[in-house]
């Protein structure tokens, strides 16, 4: 069932962030919103793999038909955080086959968020939108580690989820073109993200049928209070993921932060633990970040 969002209204007293939300609150609610400037091998690579019985085959003939696309799987499955033997991967069908396909997903949307810097319809905004992506791949990089030490889910899902934690700052961010007076007012643009950047997530990837784990970790991450039963979840990896991300350059701060954050209490994570995190995953981590193009 689609989210409906047209009763999501918030109070915004700035005129043009007002007129913002009205038109944001209706593309919503019809419930088709798509990224327009999106590459269009990201949303086929999307829909191929979303077919669970797709044949090895057919993905690599759908990736090899973008030479960049290509390109990159390729620098990917011979960086350091995925080819730990070293022998060099000359073969799309082989690189593919090492990284799978939950990897390959990501580095097609990397692949996509990488190039919205380089579409007409966005000139003026390649400073915001490499600020996002940088810490989108920050976020994606640090979620794949802590999913891997601190939870049984799948790191690779933990980094699809991690790239894909900003989807919907990205959605306003490629909206308000048509609104360049609220993207002058910094505080009203900022107040508008604060409020929609979840709601716009969550109806985004049920457009793009994403797995509804994904759709709620996007949608809930940010929920620091968020309980559950059973073990730490892909929601709980990129929560901690996402905020270890943000104060990774602050550790003074980061214990002060992570108190009271129910996933980290799951996940029996400390500054001692978050430190020892970094002093064996450090290296993990700049080379996942490398190899998505960091």
């Amino acid at each position: 069932m689609k989210s409906s969002v047209a009763d999501n209204s918030q109070a915004v007293s700035d005129p043009d962030a007002f007129a913002f939300v009205q038109s944001l609150a209706a593309e919503l609610s019809k419930g088709k919103v798509d990224l327009p400037s999106f590459p269009h091998i990201a949303m086929r690579v999307r829909q191929v793999l979303a077919d669970e019985e797709v044949s090895q085959e057919k993905v690599v003939r759908v990736i090899g038909s973008e030479p960049a696309l290509a390109a990159r799987l390729m620098q990917i499955a011979n960086s350091a955080a995925i080819n730990f033997t070293g022998k060099p991967i000359t073969e799309l069908r082989t690189a593919i086959a090492r990284m799978g396909f939950n990897m390959v997903r990501s580095a097609a949307i990397a692949f996509a968020m990488s190039q919205l810097k380089k579409v007409d319809s966005l000139k003026g905004l390649e400073q915001p939108l490499d600020d996002l992506w940088q810490r989108s791949a920050a976020v994606a990089a640090m979620s794949h580690a802590v999913a891997r030490r601190f939870s049984p889910v799948n790191p690779d899902t933990a980094m699809l989820a991690g790239l894909l934690h900003g989807i919907g700052k990205l959605y306003i961010l490629t909206r308000s073109t048509r609104h360049p007076a609220l993207f002058e007012n910094q505080a009203a643009y900022n107040s508008v993200v604060r409020d929609w950047h979840a709601p716009v997530a969550k109806v985004l990837l049920e457009n793009w049928d994403m797995a509804e784990e994904i759709i709620t970790a996007v949608s809930e991450y940010e929920d620091f209070t968020r309980e559950h039963g059973g073990p730490p979840d892909l929601t709980d990896a990129l929560t901690v993921g996402h905020l270890l991300a943000a104060f990774k350059e602050h550790p003074d701060t980061l214990e002060l932060n992570m108190h009271d954050v129910a996933a980290c209490k799951r996940m029996h994570i400390d500054r001692a633990s978050y430190e020892k995190l970094i002093d064996e995953s450090e290296h993990e981590i700049e080379a996942l970040r490398h190899a998505l193009g960091v």
